[in-house]
């Protein structure tokens, strides 16, 4: 146990430092900071202690992502890499493509913000609805914002992300946006040229429509493999709140016992120091009253033994 005044040796590595202290409880946040800058700093680390102190405390809903982030790291890996194979993706597809990788999408966020919200309780911490709904942006925001990919792999997210407002759900069809083909089998051989940088674009695009097809499917199956596990672990998690909500009731009972009998004891204890100071009381009594008998006696005799 860590005694009052003692400070934490810190890490060489500060960025190692900064990883942790973002998955640290929002509540213990800012302690925690002043308490490794505090030590940096003794430490004769100035930068450091620079870099720890400007450290912002996150909203509940960033420290949940970043749990996430950092609690299964290669299911965070994944789903940066859908974000990426996604977001080539849509630039060229078709609606029934488009329809398909958005219903993909929504159940990836969806149960990965439920898992942010497991790992949250099992943290001690409830997300309200508020906060889970700001998780499921961040969620969505990674998935179609590269900035907001690369903020949240950093893992040290200090408040949710906003997706753009256009989703690829709303993208135009690529048919609405591209050239059409020259009508003549004679066209100029620039146009030709455009022919087949088109026909290239689109087998491109099509490889990468197939890479997140795939990605999805993986990252989908990847979470359904795993929610049976999930899921017992939040019913164990209960159970366990369930026992230790009646070890602190029991706790409180036997103290509360523990105290009076404590006050029984005290109270008998007075009542012996009492009696004792009664009985040395009465013992002086009867000591001085036998005396007091025994000299008269003395007296009787001596007025006896005068009349004689």
């Amino acid at each position: 146990m860590q005694r009052k005044g003692e400070r934490d040796e810190v890490p060489d590595d500060v960025e190692a430092v900064l990883d942790a202290l973002y998955t640290a409880a929002p509540s213990d946040f800012v302690a925690r900071r002043e308490q490794l800058a505090a030590s940096a700093r003794s430490a004769g680390r100035a930068e450091d202690a620079r870099l720890i102190h400007a450290a912002r405390r996150p909203t509940l809903a960033a420290w949940a992502s970043n749990l996430l982030l950092r609690s299964e790291p290669e299911e965070g890996r994944r789903f940066l890499e859908l974000g990426q194979a996604l977001r080539a993706a849509y630039q060229d597809l078709d609606t029934d493509a488009v329809k398909e990788l958005s219903e993909r999408r929504r159940q990836i966020v969806s149960a990965l913000s439920r898992q942010a919200a497991q790992l949250a309780r099992a943290a001690g911490h409830q997300l309200s609805n508020a906060a889970e709904q700001e998780v499921q942006s961040t969620l969505q925001a990674v998935l179609t914002d590269e900035s907001a990919a690369t903020r949240w792999g950093t893992g040290r997210l200090e408040s949710a992300l906003k997706p753009p407002s256009s989703l690829p759900d709303a993208l135009p069809m690529a048919s609405d946006t591209r050239r059409k083909r020259p009508g003549s089998t004679h066209a100029p051989a620039s146009s030709r040229t455009a022919v087949k940088d088109e026909s290239a674009g689109r087998r491109r695009r099509q490889q990468e429509l197939a890479r997140a097809r795939d990605a999805a499917e993986v990252a989908v199956r990847h979470l359904r493999e795993l929610q049976p596990a999930r899921t017992d672990a939040d019913a164990l998690l209960q159970r366990a709140r369930d026992r230790h909500g009646k070890a602190r009731e029991r706790v409180s009972i036997a103290e509360e016992e523990l105290k009076q009998a404590r006050e029984r004891l005290q109270r008998a204890e007075q009542d012996r120091q009492d009696a004792e100071t009664q009985d040395a009381a009465a013992a002086d009594a009867v000591a001085a009253a036998e005396l007091a008998a025994h000299e008269a006696e003395q007296e009787v005799q001596r007025l006896g033994s005068s009349n004689a």
